[in-house]
């Protein structure tokens, strides 16, 4: 991977973790038009997802902060309420990180037509949840919560979009669209962290190559999804505010659909 490959899919990674189209599904797709190595690029992997975190610190730190202010109250307040849902939500996605994970990618895998099947199911997701109108809820509960992790654990699939799953069913639960975007881009930092983890701990165990990689496409790769992440996350919360995240089903549809034709030509 040279310099100039690793801005390419830094900027893919930024947007696409925020935006929902699936961040592993667009790696994939541009590592295989590059004809990149997926395994071949952990340190990278791992780069570009820590990457996006600080931009989450960075675009939420206000909400972040009211958080860790309402916990240091010892006190059980609006924030701490909040928290209890954040952990609540990530119950799912670690119980399938750590006993899971590695038998989906090894049933599944994360080829291209994989990617475009979990594209597809994306786009229904979004467009279904543009046009349910259920009943409004005045704030996310713990069973939403628990709900809403369920949908994020079911993206460990490559194609099947991390915001899009958690936004749309959140959407389909009658959660507010001002709220919901905020709560799912914060309930996403442990298992983004985790996951870095994870795989830093594989490669130290010997089980994953961490290396094949210079220190320039590295650090080129990390700026690139740092400023990509702050630039989408903040478009984002935006986007679902207003209700526009049919398009966004409209594209991931057509990029599904290209992307099971060209699995079929390789």
């Amino acid at each position: 991977m040279d310099w100039l490959q690793a801005l390419i899919l830094g900027i893919i990674q930024g947007l696409t973790e925020y935006l929902p189209v699936s961040s592993s599904g667009h790696l994939a797709i541009g590592a295989y038009l590059f004809g990149i190595d997926g395994s071949d690029n952990l340190a990278f992997t791992v780069m570009v997802h820590v990457a996006t975190v600080l931009s989450t610190f960075v675009v939420l730190w206000s909400e972040i902060a009211w958080i860790l202010k309402g916990l240091f109250k010892f006190e059980m307040n609006d924030a701490t309420k909040y928290f209890l849902n954040i952990l609540v939500s990530m119950i799912p996605i670690g119980i399938v990180g750590f006993f899971f994970k590695d038998k989906v990618e090894e049933v599944f895998g994360s080829g291209l037509l994989v990617v475009g099947i979990m594209l597809l199911v994306t786009a229904s997701l979004l467009i279904f949840s543009y046009y349910a109108k259920p009943r409004t809820k005045e704030r996310i509960g713990w069973r939403d919560a628990l709900i809403i992790g369920v949908a994020q654990a079911c993206a460990v699939m490559p194609g099947l979009s991390r915001s899009g799953s958690t936004i749309a069913t959140g959407l389909l639960l009658g959660n507010k669209k001002e709220s919901l975007a905020q709560f799912s881009f914060l309930m996403v930092i442990p298992p983004i962290v985790g996951e870095a983890l994870l795989d830093v701990m594989k490669a130290v165990k010997g089980e994953a190559a961490f290396g094949g990689i210079d220190t320039l496409p590295l650090v080129v790769g990390f700026v690139a999804a740092f400023a990509a992440g702050c630039l989408a996350c903040k478009w984002m919360i935006n986007i679902v505010k207003r209700g526009k995240l049919v398009y966004f089903g409209i594209y991931c549809a057509i990029v599904g659909i290209v992307t099971i034709a060209c699995s079929f030509m390789q």
